[in-house]
Formats: structure tokens, sequence, C-alpha cells
């Protein structure tokens, strides 16, 4: 999952407006790539990474040999049964893909439950480009979840984008990463939204 994530996280680095807010939560963190990799470059972020408890030890390990130990902490769930934690931003990378319309829905608005007012919102996959004719590689990747879960498949950008709006976003647009990813993004979660001092979980 390191290797899959290292390019969007790079690009995530970079691109994001990561100045206006103080912290980061990764939905399904894995090992952790992606806020660590956040955290490197933006050394005023603190980073969540929120995944199954088995998963704790190997992302605190890597967080530590990374020296981050102090500002990228775990936190242990299933992103179905539990309440999201608290951020100022939530990252779900390489995630909806694995589920159906239904469970798609039902975490995005998980997140946006989750978020205060004028959080943000990222997500990305290989998603399909909307005319679904270029995407080669995203359109292989529909095929590959349909075969390998109950009814994950991926999607398009303005699916993506529908979806979060269903579930209360606004301003959402889509942009390229690295390769054949695009992340789908909103910058606010609340049309009267202004950036509000952000949070800093508690413990840090």
């Amino acid at each position: 999952m390191s290797g899959i994530s290292a390019g969007a996280a790079r690009v995530l680095a970079e691109k994001f407006p990561w100045k206006d807010y103080k912290t980061v939560m990764d939905v399904g963190a894995a090992e952790g790539i992606v806020p660590v990799t956040i955290a490197q470059a933006h050394s005023h972020l603190r980073a969540i990474g929120f995944d199954l408890p088995a998963v704790q030890p190997v992302f605190e390990n890597f967080a530590a040999r990374q020296g981050l130990a102090d500002r990228v902490k775990f936190h242990a769930g299933n992103f179905f049964d539990d309440p999201l934690p608290a951020a100022d931003v939530i990252v779900m990378g390489h995630i909806l893909h694995d589920w159906d319309l239904t469970q798609k829905k039902l975490l995005l608005a998980k997140a946006f439950a989750a978020l205060p007012k004028g959080g943000a919102l990222i997500v990305y996959d290989a998603m399909i480009d909307d005319d679904r004719c270029e995407n080669a590689f995203g359109l292989l990747m529909s095929l590959n979840m349909l075969i390998e879960t109950p009814g994950g498949f991926d999607y398009t950008g303005a699916d993506c984008k529908a979806w979060m709006q269903d579930a209360g976003f606004v301003s959402t647009r889509v942009e390229p990463l690295a390769g054949s990813e695009s992340m789908a993004r909103s910058d606010s979660n609340r049309t009267d939204a202004k950036i509000i001092p952000p949070s800093v979980p508690a413990g840090w």
C-alpha cells in the first residue's frame, strides 16, 4: 500500500493548501505513507492514521523511523462500525473503490460528520474519466474490484463529486494526481463555511 500511494502522497503534500489547516487524518492509513509524507512536508501539521487495530504496530514503527512519532499518531477503529476521529482534513485514498455504492455514500457521510465547519475532504483513486474512454487503468481497476470484492467498483470524477455533494460537501472539484490517479476535493464542507481556528486532537 505504501508503494501504491507514495506518488499520490507526494503530490498531495505539494498541491493542497495545508497552511490553512493544522490536523489531517488518513482513513485506511496502512503503514502510514500518506500522513508521514504530508507531515514531513509541513512541519506545523499533526496527522492521524485511522485503521484496524492490527495495523497499529506497523504504523507506529514507520512513523518513529521517520522521526515523526510526536506528530503522527495512530487511531484504531473500523470505519464502518466506529465514528471517525475529528480532524481539519480527511483523506480517503484507495478506499471508496473497495465498496458498493451504499457503502461509498456511508463513508462520505461519516467524513462529513467528523469534519468541523470549514473542514476539507480529499478522495483519491484511479478515477475513470467522465467519458469513460481514456483512463484504461481506471476501467481495468474497476473490473478488478468487481472480481475481488462483493460490490466494489471504480468511478468517474463526476460520480465522486455528486456523492460528495449528496453528503453535504460544497465546491467540489477533481484534479489530477500522479499517473492514472485523480483526487476529488472539497475545501469546505458547509455553504457558509469560513476556515475556523484549526483543531488539535486531545493529547497533543
